[in-house]
């Protein structure tokens, strides 16, 4: 889908442990159907997708905020992002540059997705992933 190839701004909703939903901008890459995500290892958002892993990402066309999709998955796959090369790739598809912080230690996280639904021009696109 064109619309996640672009640097677009990002909210992803976790759970917390009383299952209240919380939301908060994040930077993504959309790689082969599953999204890249990076995460300060002192984010309470780590710590919620670590318990659990369910999380919805809304992808907001830049030009025009009423086109937006929305995915809902799981994230599958975490590890620590030695050398920041991850934060990296992301940093630089939405700015050209490495990531400026080199302070403090991050994880990836990849999301499977498992459905997605657009608005605006993407109101057409609902889909489930099989």
């Amino acid at each position: 889908m064109e619309l996640l190839s672009r640097p677009n701004l990002c909210v992803m909703a976790t759970l917390r442990s009383d299952g209240t939903p919380v939301s908060t901008p994040t930077w993504y890459v959309c790689e082969d159907g599953r999204v890249l995500i990076s995460l300060d290892e002192g984010r309470v958002r780590l710590k919620h997708l670590r318990r659990d892993p369910r999380v919805t990402l809304t992808v907001l066309d830049t030009d025009d905020w009423y086109t937006h999709v929305t995915l809902i998955g799981r994230v599958t796959e975490m590890h620590d992002d030695d050398g920041l090369a991850d934060i990296d790739r992301i940093a630089r598809h939405y700015t050209g540059k490495p990531y400026p912080d080199r302070v403090r230690a991050r994880v990836s996280a990849w999301i499977e997705v498992e459905r997605w639904h657009g608005w605006g021009a993407m109101k057409d696109s609902d889909q489930a992933s099989t």
